[in-house]
């Protein structure tokens, strides 16, 4: 099912395939149609944008005879209803956050984001060079579907607050949009959590039905308009150092199509992989810098915050692999990698960084 990822590089590109020996296979393929169900609003060109990304590689590379419709939040079904519409079929794949899903596993978590996790480059060298991709396609086999990542925001924003929080002591009571497991170890902080997606969030705070939310970071959240009912802006997220999303397709689906067809959609999520992540880099910058020329305020998150989370974290953590195996078998192989990815990023990386972010460039 997985293409080797060095011969794929060494293609130099599908075009040059699709010009000689794949062309003919491709053109002898019967027509495909797909529909694809996103977690994400049209608004969102990043996020929404991956998977309109994906269904042009496809259509591209199979001459329009693979075609993919892709389809927002709440078209066919709700945010957070897609995993749903992929095992029953009634859509073929779906484009969303594994994490919106840990109510069916705790483990789906482990697919986007778990406070104090992987790095955007050290989750893909766990998810493709590491056990995370093979670790969790068993996982979602379990519901009906299989896998492609389909790109990672990088490191988030801790969220907008209407007031700044200086301390453990400020989260206490506070009503607070977030999902995942990130939720779970919020409220050992005594935050109160309420999930919703991202189109319902400004609303909720302009309303006073929240008190504070995270969505992902400056490109995004501008669009969305938090810092109009929420000025105080928080770093970072300790709850996503990262966050992957994916492409999940219905195992049925996906087994029917020939082996051009599968090679086609890795492909495609792949490119949709690096261009999502080089426009979140690109364009967080310039959006961040309007926003505090705008009147936002950025504020870090406490230390003491950050401390009594990471200990909570890791008591939730052992708690839920006391409980859940499918968890701890793929969380003890993620944290064995982490503990060797930040061995390495301390010294180059981060001593590179460090040096770096403190010139006046």
């Amino acid at each position: 099912m997985v293409m080797e990822r060095r011969s794929f590089v060494r293609g130099a590109g599908l075009a040059g395939v699709l010009a000689t020996g794949l062309a003919p296979a491709v053109h002898a393929q019967a027509a495909i149609r797909w529909r694809l169900a996103s977690s994400f609003p049209k608004s969102l060109d990043t996020l929404f944008g991956a998977a309109e990304a994906f269904a042009k590689k496809v259509h591209d590379m199979s001459g329009g005879k693979f075609q993919v419709s892709v389809h927002a939040s709440g078209e066919l079904m709700p945010a957070f209803g897609v995993v749903d519409g992929v095992q029953a079929g009634t859509v073929e794949m779906a484009h969303t956050s594994p994490y919106y899903f840990v109510g069916k596993n705790e483990a789906f978590a482990l697919g986007t984001a778990i406070p104090f996790g992987l790095n955007a480059r050290q989750m893909n060298a766990w998810l493709y060079e590491g056990n995370g991709l093979k670790l969790l396609r068993e996982l979602y086999a379990g519901y009906g579907m299989t896998s492609f990542p389909a790109g990672n925001t990088g490191a988030q924003m801790g969220g907008w607050y209407r007031k700044p929080i200086n301390s453990l002591a400020d989260l206490k009571g506070l009503r607070f949009r977030t999902v995942g497991i990130a939720g779970k170890v919020l409220e050992r902080l005594g935050v109160t959590v309420q999930a919703m997606p991202g189109s319902e969030i400004y609303q909720a705070l302009e309303k006073g039905t929240i008190d504070a939310a995270e969505w992902v970071g400056p490109y995004d959240d501008q669009k969305l308009g938090f810092n109009k009912v929420a000025p105080n802006y928080a770093y970072p997220a300790f709850w996503e150092g990262s966050a992957a999303f994916d492409f999940f397709i219905n195992q049925k689906a996906f087994d029917a199509l020939s082996g051009e067809y599968k090679a086609m959609i890795e492909s495609a999520a792949a490119y949709a992989a690096v261009d999502v992540q080089a426009k979140y880099d690109a364009r967080n910058p310039v959006a961040l810098r309007q926003l505090v020329a705008s009147g936002t305020k950025l504020f870090r998150y406490p230390k003491d915050a950050m401390e009594a989370g990471f200990k909570e974290a890791n008591a939730l953590y052992a708690e839920i692999s006391a409980k859940n195996p499918v968890w701890k078998k793929i969380y003890d192989d993620f944290v064995k990698f982490r503990a060797d990815q930040n061995l390495w990023f301390r010294f180059a990386e981060a001593g590179f960084d460090d040096f770096m972010q403190s010139q006046k460039l």
